[in-house]
């Protein structure tokens, strides 16, 4: 295994400086197939027809707002070798409002203890990756590129056109930049 050396790989964060990605907001995420393998299905006839792995990827997107309180996944679409989506954090209760750790003998659902985007989408990539990999028994394999793409939506008429274009991403795969 190579070891990071910031002399030679000099990476660079694509996120935006200073931002706290924990804060209420809505962001437009876009999480891309390692090497742009189309693994979740196919478009036909302009529509997106999802296959088990597809079915994974949108069943556990969906799971993200059942196992968090703050996060609302709202427009969202698995295309065969990406995924978009708009997650909406929410401000429901101070931070350490909770324990994660339940008393003896208590069982209570998992909590996150992390509440930014980079968490939950990490929380996300590795469920997937770890359900498909059992489908298909290839233990190990890389399912997603390395990292994900975010944009935060600052106004209505950006959530708008954001959300249109997630509506609409099947019936332009064909030009779609994401297109293998």
């Amino acid at each position: 295994m190579i070891r990071y050396n910031p002399d030679v790989h000099h990476r660079r964060s694509i996120r935006l400086k200073g931002y706290d990605y924990s804060q209420p907001g809505l962001y437009f995420i876009t999480i891309c197939c390692k090497d742009r393998t189309p693994i979740f299905g196919e478009v036909k006839n302009d529509e997106m027809i999802l296959n088990p792995c597809g079915g994974i990827a949108k069943c556990e997107w969906l799971k993200t707002a059942e196992m968090r309180e703050d996060v609302d996944v709202l427009e969202h679409v698995i295309m065969p070798n990406h995924m978009h989506g708009i997650i909406l954090l929410r401000d429901v209760a101070p931070v350490g409002a909770y324990c994660n750790t339940p008393l003896p003998n208590e069982s209570r659902p998992f909590k996150s203890p992390s509440k930014t985007i980079g968490a939950i989408i990490r929380g996300y990539k590795s469920t997937v990756t770890k359900q498909i990999n059992h489908l298909r028994q290839t233990p190990g394999l890389p399912i997603w590129q390395r990292n994900y793409y975010e944009h935060i939506i600052r106004d209505e008429k950006s959530y708008h056109q954001i959300a249109e274009y997630i509506r609409i991403n099947p019936l332009k795969w064909q030009d779609d930049k994401y297109y293998a």
